[in-house]
């Protein structure tokens, strides 16, 4: 088993749902107001006056099969909106219950 973790504009909230119901992912935990900046480039999400956009993130555990069809669907989706400041990481998971 490996866990997902998804954190985008939270704009875009509803299609990354969307993508992970169509990816037979049926269970996740969503935070959908969260801030940060990305390491990288774009801009910083801190609810702020001066940044005013906010951030989400959706952890999912799935099998290992369906990492990669779901980092792909995730990847074209960031390269339409490169701004989007989409970003996924994946961890194991050992089930402990």
């Amino acid at each position: 088993m490996k866990s997902i973790l998804i954190t985008f504009d939270q704009a875009h909230y509803d299609r990354i749902i969307d993508m992970l119901e169509h990816s037979n992912c049926r269970g996740f935990t969503a935070w959908e107001q969260v801030t940060g900046r990305g390491s990288v480039d774009g801009e910083p999400h801190y609810g702020s006056h001066a940044w005013p956009s906010l951030a989400s993130a959706i952890i999912t555990v799935v099998p290992d099969e369906r990492v990669a069809p779901i980092l792909a669907k995730l990847r074209a989706f960031n390269d339409e909106r490169p701004k989007l400041g989409l970003r996924a990481f994946v961890w194991d998971v050992i089930d402990g219950i």
